[in-house]
């Protein structure tokens, strides 16, 4: 069995030897849920790269103190990148953006597609894009990830395609377009900035939009896959072939 995984904030300075303490809800969720007992090698991360293993020297219900053995680092998967996410209905987001964390996105921008079926408004939203961070934050956990992707505030298409602009490499995924995303070999210095579009498709203006921005449109293959699950295809397409260019 692997160890457990947990959150915690890693000081500045840790050494082999170091003691850190997992507090909060990490810290319940290792007692109770998960039910650790001293001496069990653990993993923690501070979600931005770093990361510590180690036995557990103490624990109850509030906190957990646990003795590095090992320093970690996850370097940032190259190239970066970003999936635009048209907001989908609501109980398939969370499938979007488990899925698109566990395969390896670094990015997500949540975007307001004019056939999105969602809408994010005010308060409403604000609790959508937490939702979403918390989210992706649980698939890193599970994918035992040290990096927790950005969820980035809700975009417009205009600033959408703003994105596509500085973009290294912008790629609209669409069920119309004829170049296979097979033909791509992304470098891995440039960041790739990849659309996906909403379950009634990309209108046209939008897409018109997007490539004067300088995106090209690619297809995914023969079918027309759900918005939910079309991104983490595209982020597992898009790694592998990163992978191929190296």
């Amino acid at each position: 069995m692997s160890d457990g995984f947990f959150f915690a904030d890693l000081p500045p300075g840790l050494a082999v030897g170091s003691l850190v303490e997992v507090t909060g809800d990490e810290a319940h969720h290792l007692a109770q849920v998960r039910r650790v007992g001293p001496g069990e090698s653990v993993t923690l991360t501070d979600g931005r790269g770093h990361g510590v293993r180690g036995p557990v020297r103490a624990v109850d219900r509030l906190k957990a103190t646990v003795e590095v053995a090992d320093l970690l680092v996850e370097a940032p998967r190259r190239p970066f990148l970003t999936v635009v996410q048209a907001l989908p209905k609501s109980d398939r987001a969370e499938l979007a953006v488990d899925l698109m964390t566990e395969l390896g996105v670094d990015r997500i921008v949540p975007w307001q597609a004019a056939r999105s079926i969602g809408r994010w408004r005010g308060e409403r939203g604000e609790k959508a894009r937490a939702k979403w961070a918390a989210v992706a934050r649980a698939a890193a956990k599970q994918s035992r990830r040290l990096i927790v992707p950005e969820v980035a505030p809700l975009a417009t298409t205009h600033e959408v395609a703003e994105l596509l602009g500085q973009a290294g490499l912008p790629v609209v995924m669409h069920e119309t377009a004829t170049t296979p995303v097979s033909v791509l070999r992304p470098a891995a210095e440039v960041p790739l900035t990849v659309v996906i579009g909403p379950e009634g498709g990309i209108a046209p203006d939008e897409l018109a939009l997007f490539e004067a921005a300088g995106a090209r449109a690619f297809s995914m293959g023969p079918t027309v896959l759900r918005t939910s699950t079309a991104g983490a295809v595209a982020v597992a397409q898009l790694r592998l072939l990163a992978e191929l260019a190296r």
